[in-house]
């Protein structure tokens, strides 16, 4: 069974940074290919997909949103992926969620329906 744990949430001033990280458990980083990807979800709106990356090549894949602000990185022997954040503003404010799919390429699709495992979430909140 696979199981995520995300860690590093926090509030910030608009202009800081935060690291997010989400340890999985279950599956493995070094002789499987996954897709794993952070998603946030704002009060009143949808979850949507921040960034990815899969296992198997690294390759990253980002909101436009965050692109140039945020990076998706992944450490094989600790199983972990993390999401840096940096010039954090006000409305990156959200719980932000660690996602898997196991044996799956992400450039096979990295919708919210595509993965199949989730953390319970860490908060982050950005203030002004």
């Amino acid at each position: 069974q696979v199981h995520l744990v995300e860690s590093g949430g926090g509030s910030v001033q608009a202009g800081g940074s935060l690291r997010l990280s989400c340890v999985a458990s279950g599956l493995s980083f070094t002789h499987v290919r996954n897709c794993m990807g952070w998603f946030r979800q704002a009060p009143g709106k949808e979850r949507e997909g921040v960034a990815h990356i899969d296992t198997g090549d690294g390759s990253t894949y980002y909101a436009d949103s965050v692109t140039g602000r945020f990076t998706i990185s992944q450490d094989n022997p600790k199983n972990t992926v993390y999401l840096q954040m940096n010039s954090l503003k006000p409305e990156d404010t959200a719980m932000y969620y660690c996602a898997a799919r196991p044996v799956w390429v992400c450039s096979w699709g990295r919708r919210e329906d595509n993965y199949n495992y989730w953390g319970q979430g860490t908060q982050v909140t950005v203030s002004s």
